[in-house]
């Protein structure tokens, strides 16, 4: 799949993937059930790749 975002899409995006994985892991802390962490976890990192692609669109000059 392939996504075209302006600039200051891939900007807000990468800023609010940010802010979702801190929500991840004060989630997964609480969270007592083994089997929600670990998707929790999964979902985390998803988060993460998606975060990490955007990486040189936000930080170019």
């Amino acid at each position: 799949m392939k996504l075209e975002l302006t600039a200051e899409e891939a900007k807000v995006l990468h800023e609010v993937l940010a802010g979702r994985l801190g929500d991840y892991s004060a989630e997964i802390a609480a969270t007592d059930n083994p089997s929600f962490r670990r998707q929790l976890r999964e979902r985390r990192d998803v988060v993460h790749r998606v975060q990490l692609q955007l990486e040189p669109y936000v930080t170019a000059p």
